[in-house]
């Protein structure tokens, strides 16, 4: 497993056991200490069991970004009930660090498995990870980030942000 892959199980495992947030070690590694968004997702027996993150930075750095976002994937994630302390060796991890988001011109700017997307109207905002299973086509990456933002389907008056990921796992 990746290190930022550890660090997410592991702040998983001393919230769920011990309900204390994971401390940020003294001489962080350098690759650490810039910010970024980050997303953390687990999975139990191939399905999604959580999945919580930032596009962009809302902490100091990736170490405490990792962390704040692993426990809020194993415990906030509305789809789902808290993570308990039994299911903890059946979750697989990944992590993923975006990018800063760009926008686009279109559609024609876009690739289902290169690129995440965030898609606004107003207020409402839906983000999609890239290279998700089941999402093969920009059409589908659209509608579905419009759905996740409570936007029309067939509304194309919206705002598109491009994004990478790097994804450990």
């Amino acid at each position: 497993m990746h290190p930022l892959v550890v660090l997410a199980k592991t702040a998983i495992a001393e919230f769920v056991k011990h309900k204390k947030k994971l401390p940020q070690p003294e001489g962080l590694p350098e690759d650490m200490k810039r910010q970024a968004g980050v997303f953390v997702s687990l999975k139990k027996a191939g399905q999604l069991r959580g999945c919580i993150g930032t596009f962009l930075p809302a902490t100091e750095n990736i170490h405490e970004e990792i962390v704040r976002n692993a426990v809020a994937a194993a415990t906030e994630d509305p789809r789902f009930g808290p993570v308990g302390a039994e299911e903890l060796d059946a979750i697989t991890y990944s992590v993923d660090v975006l990018s800063f988001p760009e926008k686009v011109g279109g559609p024609g700017d876009l690739d289902p498995k290169k690129y995440g997307i965030i898609v606004s109207k107003g207020c409402q905002r839906g983000l999609l990870l890239p290279d998700l299973e089941g999402v093969d086509t920009v059409e589908d990456q659209l509608r579905i980030t419009k759905m996740k933002a409570g936007i029309n389907p067939y509304d194309n008056d919206i705002e598109i942000h491009r994004f990478t990921v790097t994804r450990y796992k």
